[in-house]
């Protein structure tokens, strides 16, 4: 770790383009003021450690889970009659669109 001392109002730089200054210093506590990048995210270390172990979270995939999503389908295809997909909400590929039937003998267009 490399440890450097700084007053009121000095700067540390990070590569080219991260600015750290130090802001204000009162009493046990240091403010920093941050100028980076956008495509830069810059967190405390807290947050940054609780969005890591939410994504990690979120990002387990449960074997149990996979095996009851594929009895649902499984249930809905049988229970169904066919398992072509159309009857789970899928159109299918180049079907034309339902026509609307005009019933307004005033109109031309019908």
């Amino acid at each position: 770790m490399l440890v450097l001392s700084r007053q009121r109002d000095e700067t540390i730089m990070i590569g080219d383009n991260v600015e750290i200054t130090v802001v204000d210093v009162r009493g046990d506590k240091v403010r920093l003021g941050i100028t980076a990048p956008r495509e830069v995210q810059v967190h405390r270390k807290e947050v940054y450690d609780a969005i890591k172990r939410e994504n990690a979270a979120a990002s387990r995939i449960q074997v149990d889970d996979i095996n009851a999503a594929a009895r649902e389908i499984r249930g809905l295809k049988s229970s169904q009659g066919g398992g072509d997909g159309n009857r789970l909400g899928h159109k299918p590929p180049n079907s034309p669109e339902p026509r609307e039937e005009c019933c307004d003998s005033d109109r031309d267009d019908c």
